[in-house]
């Protein structure tokens, strides 16, 4: 029988955390089998600020997924976001010493560890290295270039760049929390995984995922990622937006916004009135509904246009760059009422909230269908890919007590002197049963097949993007190993 793959993924967000066990059923469909989800504290727009509330917070997602799941989690893939993520376009190119021999992963390799050269701000990194065409002698538009013949190998790269410290502190955390990390992810990534299909990618599509700290952007074109960012600003301005609008405090501000707030302010009418409860015996205070969606109106459409512009610095106007497929929306600000409209009225493109729900199995919980998890799907898709067995199922095993049978005491009488005293018999040897232990039965000859068949050949860029992923993860491992 085929072990199974129980995967992990651990989506660190500045307003939640999520912990998020599954694996493939038999029909490829993802099955969740556990979701904890805790407060964020210790993360500000993506990034963490503060590692001991961190790790709390990470350690309560785990073992709510833990005990919804009966799973023990030993490692997670972990989603990578925040305001230090920047991408950069870059192209390179090797002379090969033997143009008559085939091109191989050793010439793929060479290729990137040159783009590993590149230089950097101080305290960067190069988190991702994706490649998009190769040119093979003045050939271009090639997309798998191992088993062609040619001297000059050459490949354009969209590559992820962030700040080593912050990605440090992330694999602390999750150290510290008790858990191994298996893999690192572009959250952008995760969510398009989630949410796109092959033909968006193909046709030009723009994924924006509004966070509670950020909103990401990911852009696809033929099928490959070509372009990537992260704008700081995410559903918690609006929030503090409201906070300060209606002078209430920031839970009130959160339940007005998700409950009735909108991002079309044309919508309410003037008399239409919300009360809010006072703070300690105060009146309670009455806000209108079209002021509230005045002021989500306002923060929203500034978000918009800022992804607006990175999607115009990609060039979608090129007739060669068209965004056939438009936008998707996903994260917890798709939740937002009549966000969906606006964006179509600011970009005049067409637009859809995106759903993870197209690659998880019938049964699943309508709660994880939402737009708000779409990167914790994504993460324990990504997690499955890797083949990696992240959790094991709690054994609970009874151990059979000892039982023992004893006999009521039988009394004689006995005559000692003058007088006739009752005394206990000597007790006969009392009987005990043990429970018999279980005896593990023979194993039974397991026939052994050997494959003659050629295994699934992967493509180059997944190998590039596995490759590359375990020596950056084996890297922060041991960095941490010695830092301790």
């Amino acid at each position: 029988m085929e072990k199974e793959n129980i995967a992990v993924g651990l989506d660190i967000g500045t307003t939640k955390i999520v912990a998020m066990i599954g694996k493939k059923n038999e029909y490829g469909k993802l099955e969740i089998l556990g979701v904890g989800k805790s407060k964020s504290l210790g993360v500000a727009r993506g990034v963490v600020n503060n590692i001991t509330q961190t790790i709390q917070s990470i350690q309560l997602a785990i073992a709510e997924a833990e005990n919804k799941s009966g799973y023990k989690i030993k490692d997670v893939v972990v989603g990578i976001a925040g305001q230090h993520i920047r991408s950069i376009q870059h192209s390179d190119y090797i002379s090969r010493n033997n143009a008559e021999e085939v091109i191989g992963g050793k010439d793929i390799d060479l290729l990137i560890n040159q783009v590993h050269k590149l230089a950097m701000l101080p305290g960067e990194e190069i988190i991702h290295v994706l490649p998009q065409e190769f040119k093979i002698d003045g050939q271009s538009d090639i997309k798998e270039p191992i088993g062609m013949y040619g001297g000059r190998l050459e490949s354009s790269f969209h590559v992820v760049v962030g700040q080593a410290s912050s990605i440090r502190n992330v694999g602390r955390c999750i150290q510290s929390s008790g858990i191994e990390l298996s893999g690192l992810t572009l959250e952008p990534l995760a969510s398009a995984d989630a949410v796109l299909s092959q033909e968006e990618k193909e046709a030009g599509v723009a994924l924006i995922d509004i966070g509670g700290g950020t909103t990401d952007l990911a852009i696809f074109k033929d099928g490959i990622i070509r372009h990537t960012a992260v704008i700081p600003f995410g559903g918690n301005v609006i929030t503090d937006d409201i906070k300060e609008g209606c002078s209430i405090i920031e839970k009130q501000a959160e339940l007005l916004k998700v409950k009735f707030g909108s991002a079309w302010p044309g919508e309410n009418k003037d008399n239409e009135i919300v009360s809010i409860p006072g703070l300690r015996g105060r009146e309670p205070k009455e806000i209108s509904l079209k002021n509230l969606s005045k002021i989500i109106h306002a923060r929203v459409v500034e978000i918009i246009e800022q992804v607006f512009a990175e999607i115009k610095s990609y060039g979608h106007e090129d007739p060669r760059k068209k965004l056939i497929a438009g936008i998707v929306l996903t994260g917890g600000g798709a939740n937002l009422k009549h966000i969906k409209q606006l964006v179509e009225y600011i970009t005049g493109m067409d637009t859809r909230i995106g759903y993870p729900n197209e690659h998880l199995a019938g049964n699943s919980d309508e709660e994880i269908s939402s737009p708000l998890y779409a990167t914790a799907v994504g993460l324990v898709m990504n997690s499955i890919e890797n083949k990696t067995q992240s959790a094991v199922k709690i054994e609970t095993t009874v151990v059979p007590e000892k039982v023992t049978f004893q006999k009521d005491y039988q009394f004689e009488t006995v005559t000692r002197g003058n007088t006739e005293v009752r005394i206990p018999k000597a007790p006969e040897p009392t009987p005990t049963y043990e429970a018999p232990q279980p005896t593990e039965p023979k194993p039974e000859p397991v026939a052994v097949y050997h494959e003659t068949a050629e295994p699934k050949q992967e493509s180059t860029e997944v190998k590039i993007r596995k490759s590359f992923f375990d020596k950056y993860v084996d890297k922060i491992k041991d960095f941490l190993d010695n830092a301790e």
